[in-house]
């Protein structure tokens, strides 16, 4: 069996040099990477991922951090990231903090990354200032996705959350409603942190811009958990005279807020109209209006985002994917979908 020792022996390099030459990475010359390669097609050479991480001193896999890996945001990143990194030749190796401190600790904060791979990205992770410096010290090429993480001198990929907002709170008032409640993220909740804060704001902002005047007791906290949306709608039924339509953080609180409209004894849309944020599996199925992020791309720009700097092979076009500075978020587009949870307010 022929081994890269053979190619570099016959092409007269190092097995450093024909590992970074089979990889395409631009540090090889022309001539070098021509001899290279006619050396490995003459002795049938197939390139070892194995033995090509260890030529070029790396691990050949990626960290990924999440909050929750069974919610179906990071559910969806993280599969679309999986792919992109085994396209390109790369592992991924999975740190779901499941709200568990220890974990954290062992991820975010010890020096055990800096052996096992070779790029970290995080996924709507909130991070402490011991985090950053932590981060800091492993000094590994990162990424994050969502408005809420940011590190310093790392690429961000993410949605304008509060332009989300502002396009579902629009289509409830262009459909007639005045009378419109939100349902936000709990502060004390780990999934929450700047993400639910940006979509409030937007909703507020929408509101205003319409001569409304938000009402705090159409304002109600929760987890970002069909629970969550199911026990908020409730409480806003529980305050007297119901809202004519709901705008849900997210996909999972609205379906939790239709089963308690439901419960209650109204209809949606005839009774409550109801919109969210994601455009999740099941929206189609349920018939819930929502603002339809692009989660899975979001995760394959990330992903590109991150193996540039590792030299890695390109593996074809990211739609959407635009240029900017590393202080500079990408930010991806959302979009409208309109489905059967969302009518003109009943006529009284």
């Amino acid at each position: 069996m022929t081994k890269i020792d053979d190619v570099a022996r016959l092409a007269g390099v190092s097995t450093a040099t024909v590992s970074r030459a089979m990889r395409g990475l631009p540090t090889v010359s022309a001539a070098t990477r021509r001899r290279v390669l006619a050396a490995a097609e003459q002795l049938d050479y197939e390139v070892s991922p194995s033995a090509s991480r260890l030529a070029g001193g790396r691990t050949g896999t990626v960290a990924v951090v999440v909050p929750r890996i069974t919610r179906w945001f990071f559910g969806t990143v993280v599969e679309a990231v999986e792919a992109f990194l085994h396209e390109s030749g790369y592992d991924l190796l999975l740190y779901n903090l499941g709200g568990r401190e220890q974990v954290r600790q062992r991820v975010l904060r010890t020096a055990n990354l800096h052996k096992r791979v070779d790029a970290i990205m995080l996924v709507a992770t909130p991070l402490r200032p011991t985090d950053l410096t932590a981060l800091a010290t492993l000094d590994l090429p990162g990424v994050t996705i969502s408005s809420g993480t940011r590190v310093p001198n790392w690429p961000c990929v993410r949605i304008d959350d509060l332009a989300a907002a502002r396009t579902a709170t629009r289509h409830l008032l262009n459909l007639g409603h005045s009378r419109i409640a939100h349902i936000s993220g709990d502060p004390d909740d780990e999934l929450a942190f700047t993400t639910h804060l940006d979509r409030r704001r937007g909703y507020q902002a929408e509101l205003r811009a319409a001569g409304l005047r938000p009402d705090p007791s159409l304002d109600v906290e929760s987890s970002f958990t069909i629970d969550g949306g199911n026990r908020a709608a409730a409480e806003l039924l529980a305050r007297g005279e119901p809202p004519t339509a709901i705008f849900a953080a997210c996909d999972e609180m609205a379906m939790g807020a239709m089963t308690a409209l439901r419960d209650a004894g109204l209809r949606v849309p005839q009774d409550v109209s109801v919109i969210g944020v994601d455009d999740h599996d099941l929206a189609g199925v349920l018939g819930l209006s929502t603002i339809a992020q692009p989660a899975a791309e979001q995760g394959r720009l990330a992903a590109r985002m991150l193996l540039d700097p590792l030299g890695a092979p390109s593996v074809g076009p990211i739609i959407g994917q635009r240029t900017a500075g590393r202080e500079t978020p990408v930010i991806l587009p959302t979009r409208l979908v309109v489905r059967e949870s969302t009518a003109p307010p009943r006529a009284h």
